[in-house]
């Protein structure tokens, strides 16, 4: 009888796999991470269309094999969830293409200003740029550069008097341009530091060197590119290719506008996005009105939608203008002994719009990098909830680097989730020890912590402020090593599995998205990259040198390897 019972048994199971159809692509292999606590270590996975079929031993995905399917056989290599960008800004990674690379390396080859005078002329000569035209550049980082310091007017009057010049700190929350440019703005002596920003001026007076923070530089932005949107839409695609070849397959414009909005809604509309990407306004410059009509979309339309709203509090760390609660151990040229930095939008103003977006429903992206802007971040929260019954708002605290001990009680306490910045022990971690001490910087970014509190977080990139290379980001996360091989904080180290889970179902949760994204599960979307070895077992050294072999999104294959190394 029971064997009559197990022959009934496989005869309605093959009908059942036979019912569901063959498989598109199976995959078979000793290192599938599902970071699926249900099913962590299966062997094989099936994908039809753009769901994940299958998950669980060969025997049982290989019923779903058909004349078709393609079967990937692993090896060595890991079959892990599709990354997910828990933040970036997709479309200007794009636009960098035309600009110049000032970045120092690894990223670009600026070591001194000299290099930066010299790449910006080599810049106007390849492109040919008409004089009176505007030249700009992307990176610098005055941390790294031999004079430890930031370019100014005088260093980019060497570049050009003929042509405008405005480039960009590595941070993007300041801006260094020439006299050109200051003419062109009608930026003198005369003109007073506008709300949220300062005009840096010459020692002893009150002309401007040319350094602009936060706000002051908004006025020296490259605003070409959205003037012309066929052209923004290839730049838009090119960032899309370029995402999914480092393994993402959700990416996020996290600060776009509602120009930038339309089009990305134009463009799904012509042809889907082969990544889902989700877009984020910034509402701090929104008339009430305007914020009151925004709406989140829940679900994509052709791989798009609006998330919610962004709201920025702060600056950089590594601009050292991240808004603190105690004054910086080294603040910027001429700073006075007390220095905190400032908030770049007013704190009442924050507390009547994050408390509208709250009881609305609409999903915030809050940038506070400083510990005194994450002080008004929770405080508004708090105030907002304070007489409703906790809503599942999930609002996120964008950066969050010098987040405090008892602000992480606050933050679980208050349903919110810190997306950590978590690249930056590597690339500024030096500087931090400087601008803060060994303590305060040795909590920036604090994963550790937060995963011992139990309280759901993501880490990002924040392309292209630097490169969206999340296996990299990985291996900062899990060694936090800085560029001199001093490992900062070591007690804020994550595991390999915290830092994949942050990057896959941790950002799926950040997005309202974790039931049908960042695992490997039957059912959910088949987002799907495959390594050159398994992140979990490998030396954590190394990680950053796992390549991503192929891309998956929604069942699709949009990257391969080989495909890049033979040019086609």
């Amino acid at each position: 009888m029971a064997h009559i019972f197990t022959i009934l048994l496989t005869l309605c199971i093959l009908q059942s796999a036979t019912a569901l159809g063959s498989a598109d692509i199976i995959f078979l292999g000793n290192n599938i991470v599902t970071v699926d606590a249900d099913n962590p270590a299966p062997k094989a996975v099936a994908v039809k269309g753009p769901r994940i079929l299958a998950v669980g031993t060969e025997a049982e995905v290989l019923r779903h094999n058909g004349a078709s399917t393609r079967i990937v056989k692993l090896g060595d290599q890991a079959l892990v969830p599709g990354f997910i960008d828990a933040h970036g800004h997709m479309p200007f990674a794009g636009t960098l293409v035309n600009m110049a690379n000032l970045s120092s390396p690894p990223v670009g080859p600026v070591n001194n200003i000299d290099d930066v005078i010299q790449h910006l002329q080599a810049h106007i000569r390849e492109r040919r740029i008409p004089k009176g035209e505007w030249v700009y550049g992307y990176g610098y980082d005055d941390s790294l550069i031999t004079e430890g310091r930031h370019p100014n007017r005088a260093d980019l009057d060497k570049v050009s008097l003929e042509h405008p010049i405005s480039i960009m700190h590595v941070s993007g929350h300041l801006t260094a341009v020439n006299s050109k440019a200051l003419a062109l703005k009608g930026v003198d002596e005369n003109t007073p530091d506008p709300s949220g920003g300062v005009i840096r001026r010459w020692p002893e007076t009150n002309e401007p060197n040319g350094v602009m923070e936060e706000t002051a530089g908004y006025l020296f932005r490259d605003r070409k590119a959205m003037s012309n949107p066929e052209n923004m839409v290839q730049i838009i695609k090119q960032s899309a290719d370029l995402h999914a070849s480092y393994g993402l397959t959700t990416v996020q414009d996290g600060g776009s506008s509602p120009r930038m909005v339309s089009l990305f809604r134009s463009m799904a509309e012509r042809e889907a996005f082969d990544i889902d990407v989700v877009a984020f306004p910034v509402g701090n410059g929104m008339e009430a009105s305007e914020l009151d009509s925004i709406e989140a979309d829940r679900t994509y339309k052709n791989g798009f939608r609006v998330g919610g709203i962004k709201l920025l509090l702060d600056g950089s760390p590594q601009g050292r203008t991240a808004f603190l609660s105690k004054p910086y151990s080294e603040g910027p040229p001429g700073a006075a002994e007390d220095y905190r930095a400032y908030l770049i939008y007013p704190a009442a103003e924050y507390e009547k719009r994050i408390a509208g977006l709250i009881r609305r429903g609409v999903p915030v992206l809050a940038h506070a990098n400083g510990d005194g802007a994450i002080d008004v971040m929770i405080e508004g929260v708090a105030k907002a909830v304070a007489d409703i019954e906790l809503p599942d708002h999930r609002t996120v605290i964008i950066h969050a680097q010098l987040t405090r001990e008892d602000q992480l009680h606050k933050i679980k306490q208050l349903g919110l989730v810190p997306s950590y910045f978590a690249a930056h022990p590597f690339f500024w971690g030096d500087w931090h020890r400087r601008s803060f001490g060994e303590d305060r910087a040795a909590f920036i970014s604090p994963v550790g912590r937060t995963a011992e509190l139990g309280i759901p977080f993501t880490v990002h990139n924040d392309a292209p402020i630097v490169p969206p290379d999340v296996m990299r980001l990985l291996w900062v996360t899990v060694n936090r090593k800085t560029r001199s091989g001093f490992v900062l904080g070591p007690d804020q180290r994550a595991t390999p599995m915290q830092a994949l889970h942050a990057v896959t179902l941790g950002a799926a949760y950040q997005y309202f998205e974790e039931d049908t994204k960042g695992s490997i599960t039957a059912g959910k979307q088949a987002d799907l990259v495959i390594l050159g070895e398994n992140p979990l077992t490998v030396d954590p050294d190394t990680i950053k040198d796992i390549p991503v072999i192929e891309t998956f999104a929604k069942g699709r294959s949009i990257y391969r390897i080989d495909q890049r190394l033979s040019g086609s």
